[in-house]
């Protein structure tokens, strides 16, 4: 079945190019609302799988939609879009059960990749065994995620936290392409400059720890992303 979105944006030139693009692109059907009350009507009448939800909206804003939303689903993904951006704004997105925050102005390709990563997370049950492993044999490397150590020939290296979850990600596309966009938003929630040039750091540092293995490595693949091959 098609994943269903309700998309609600009272800006109608935008909330119709979101439409088409996310109906193109991704394959979603897109239901959209140009305003809160009748986002409200259209969530109740038909099921849904992801909302997006404009805050500055008139009759109901976003965060009052998705507060209503979640009195009567507390699991379907929400995402916020506004051109807000103080710190208030977010945190009140997240205390309502906002699971993803994108400020305007914003490229499409960026909601699209924050969509694909979220129905990934909330799709992804407890007998999903790629997404729950923990251990990892990455070449003659043990990689223990939750206590954040790297073990070779009975040496550890104790990681920080942002460089295990870039590791656990490499390992979940082992041998396959991790797209740099996704790692960003992923990890980060964000895919700007500083962010990226942080990324990159932390790739450096892993390629650091596992050079003890000249079967293991992580290749930059250009203009996309990254590869750990081992």
């Amino acid at each position: 079945m098609s994943t269903r979105i309700l998309l609600v944006e009272d800006d109608p030139n935008l909330g119709t190019l979101l439409e088409e693009y996310l109906k193109l692109k991704g394959n979603y059907e897109v239901t959209l609302c140009t305003d809160g009350e009748e986002a409200i009507r259209a969530f109740h009448n038909q099921p849904f799988d992801l909302c997006i939800l404009d805050v500055m909206m008139p009759k109901k804003d976003g965060f009052t939609v998705g507060r209503e939303i979640r009195k009567s689903n507390p699991h379907i993904p929400i995402i916020f879009a506004t051109a807000k951006s103080m710190m208030e704004d977010k945190t009140e997105g997240f205390t309502l059960g906002g699971d993803d925050y994108i400020t305007k102005p914003f490229r499409i390709e960026e909601l699209l990749l924050r969509i694909k990563a979220l129905l990934k997370r909330t799709r992804s049950g407890p007998d999903d065994s790629t997404t729950e492993a923990t251990v990892f044999q990455i070449g003659n490397y043990e990689f223990d995620y939750p206590s954040q150590v790297l073990r070779i020939n009975g040496k550890e290296q104790k990681m920080s936290g942002k460089e295990a979850e870039l590791l656990r990600l490499l390992c979940l596309h082992a041998n396959r392409l991790l797209e740099r966009e996704e790692a960003l938003l992923t990890i980060w929630n964000n895919d700007n400059y500083f962010t990226g040039r942080s990324m990159d750091v932390f790739m450096s540092k892993l390629r650091k720890y596992l050079k003890e293995d000249p079967d293991v490595e992580i290749l930059n693949v250009h203009g996309k992303g990254y590869r750990l091959v081992c």
